[in-house]
């Protein structure tokens, strides 16, 4: 393991904390300036929800297991279809966590999932 001095530790932390601060500091006054979020820029972002969602959520679901069986018997697939489910139809994000952690502690801790 290679072991930095403090000073040198304390210029690694300068490097990477300046530009993020203006990366983000940038933006923010940007905006003062501007007088608003642009309508293409206020489209997008409202597909960040769902994304941020979906980046927590699919790499638990989504798993390589030695068989097929042993993937679809999963009770985190079983429920990730349900609320995927109630996502297409409700667009609502709070009912898609409830209901897909429902449905994973109703098989988790109740409902037997036949395999």
């Amino acid at each position: 393991m290679t072991t930095y001095d403090a000073l040198t530790t304390w210029a690694l932390i300068a490097a990477i904390a300046v530009p993020t601060f203006l990366i983000r500091f940038s933006f923010i006054g940007l905006l003062g300036r501007v007088g608003g979020v642009p309508d293409w820029a206020e489209r997008a972002l409202a597909f960040v929800p769902a994304a941020v969602l979906a980046a927590l959520v699919v790499p638990d679901i989504v798993t390589i297991r030695a068989t097929v069986a042993a993937t679809i018997a999963q009770e985190k697939v079983v429920a990730g279809l349900v609320a995927a489910g109630v996502a297409y139809y409700t667009e609502d994000v709070l009912a898609t966590i409830a209901v897909g952690m429902g449905v994973f502690w109703a098989i988790r801790f109740g409902l037997p999932l036949v395999t």
